[in-house]
């Protein structure tokens, strides 16, 4: 079995190449995804994020990046920090953003995800707040 940062990595790694379906196969049936954005995931499961995240982020954003930049491991939780890079498919802005995911791996799943991001680095390339 992987050890705990392995999986987040490879959720990572997987959607740097584009392979969601990878991305969701890592998740637990019955996942708890928080987002702190406007992207809300409602109920639990991989189908869930699919519908409230990853499809509504590949249609605002023409392209985009999460790039880990430290991991910190405990147990079964895995903090990554790192930075969300885009650009808006409506403004063509580019964004830049720094996170921190907290993530709960058990049995080899993705159990629970929560997200913190500097909203108001990404509200710009949206076009609103200020510049």
């Amino acid at each position: 079995m992987a050890h705990v940062p392995d999986i987040v990595r490879d959720f990572y790694n997987k959607l740097s190449v584009g392979n969601a379906a990878g991305a969701l196969g890592l998740m637990a049936p019955d996942i708890e995804w928080t987002t702190m954005w406007h992207y809300k995931v409602i109920g639990r499961g991989p189908d869930k994020v699919a519908e409230g995240l990853f499809k509504p982020l590949m249609a605002e954003w023409a392209s985009f990046a999460l790039v880990p930049t430290e991991f910190i491991t405990e147990g079964e939780t895995v903090v990554s920090l790192g930075d969300f890079t885009g650009v808006h498919s409506v403004t063509g802005k580019t964004s830049n953003a720094r996170y921190a995911h907290v993530w709960t791996v058990r049995d080899g799943k993705i159990a629970t995800f929560r997200q913190y991001i500097d909203s108001l680095a990404i509200d710009p390339a949206r076009g609103e707040g200020r510049l």
